[in-house]
């Protein structure tokens, strides 16, 4: 008999026996030569963890929030579009998935399920994601978003124009299922599709996207307002000085732009800039609860997943994607015993071996000598 997946990796080997081709393609590929892809889990590598013993750690706290919202453990679902690529329920399973481990899940404007039908099939609390796309589209989807019950917007920023991957190009790759969230705007389906699903190199016009427009955001809801995709600290205190809420560094797993440092490297000079004036999440190459308490220990509130819930859907739909978390979570405690470690909210310094080459950005004294603001 076939025993259950016992990491991320075996749900990794598992989907790809299960799906056809061109959607594992999707899944799975980065952008042009994908070292950044590669990036994100060898500098996770690179970090070496300060075990601590002789320590009681028979109670260990690992529940947290994020902008105030109760979270089981800091891990959380990242916004990816099309998991009807995995799974035809879509993101409906994921977020039941999501809701089986009492923690949050952030839902793309390019789902192929609907907003208001995955907040109707949500237990825990969502995010919704969001692609500017000119001031009536945004403001239509945000409103949207809050009627429904979203509790924050995640605005993507690192997408000037779209990236398709080779790997699509060349497999000419056509996105399985419908746009949920556009079903009665089909003549406008040029201007909302995601950044990395385009068949060809064309590169429409797409809106521009400044700090004019977050203001603008700011001003169209109460919401809180997460920005992801920033990557350096200028743009961090940027974001701060501008009164974002959260700012969740992230890659997209290495499929927009190639050869950029990775997530994780990212997060220490992020952490320094928003100096406590927002929370740090950080996505793309999360796969043992080891790389939860990394990123924890180098200041992040918390992390989100994107491929592995491509394959716990594939496996197992909203079961799957609750059994992979759930797998993080028990790694993750773990990793908090083994560090002597006893509540996320009290991390001890030095846990960490943090390769020299990262760089100096450690403290706001660190941004101050290094970087002209």
């Amino acid at each position: 008999m076939r025993l259950d997946p016992i990491n991320l990796y075996d749900y990794e080997s598992r989907a790809k026996q299960i799906l056809p081709h061109n959607n594992w393609e999707f899944i799975e590929a980065g952008s042009m030569d994908e070292i950044t892809t590669a990036r994100n889990r060898s500098a996770f590598e690179a970090l070496t963890l300060r075990p601590r013993f002789m320590r009681d750690t028979t109670e260990r706290k690992i529940a947290t929030s994020v902008l105030g919202q109760d979270i089981s453990f800091p891990v959380m679902i990242a916004p990816t579009g099309g998991h009807g690529n995995a799974h035809p329920e879509a993101e409906c399973a994921t977020v039941r998935g999501a809701g089986m481990s009492n923690t949050l899940m952030m839902c793309s404007t390019s789902s192929n399920c609907s907003l208001e039908e995955i907040a109707d099939a949500a237990s825990g609390p969502i995010w919704f994601q969001l692609y500017h796309r000119g001031y009536d589209l945004t403001e239509n989807l945000v409103k949207r978003a809050e009627a429904a019950g979203f509790t924050a917007i995640v605005l993507t920023v690192d997408t000037p124009v779209p990236s398709p991957k080779d790997r699509d190009v060349r497999n000419r790759y056509q996105r399985p299922g419908e746009l949920g969230n556009f079903r009665e705007q089909q003549d406008r389906l040029s201007e909302v599709s995601g950044t990395d699903e385009s068949p060809t190199w064309e590169m429409p016009q797409t809106p521009p996207l400044t700090w004019q427009e977050i203001d603008w955001l700011r001003g169209l809801t109460n919401l809180p307002l997460v920005l992801k995709g920033v990557r350096v600290a200028e743009d961090a205190r940027m974001a701060v000085d501008h009164g974002v809420n959260g700012i969740l560094v992230s890659t997209h797993g290495g499929r927009q732009l190639d050869s950029t440092m990775s997530s994780i490297e990212m997060v220490p000079e992020i952490v320094a800039a928003a100096g406590g004036k927002a929370e740090i999440y950080v996505d793309s190459g999360v796969r043992r609860g080891s790389d939860v308490l990394k990123a924890l220990a180098l200041g992040a509130t918390a992390v989100a997943v994107g491929r592995p819930l491509y394959w716990g859907l594939a496996v197992n739909g909203a079961e799957g994607v609750h059994h992979m978390l759930e797998l993080l979570r028990e790694e993750f405690n773990r990793a908090m015993a083994y560090c002597g470690q006893n509540s996320v909210d009290d991390l001890e310094d030095r846990l960490l071996n943090v390769p020299r080459e990262w760089g100096p950005f450690r403290t706001e004294n660190d941004i101050a000598e290094h970087l002209p603001f």
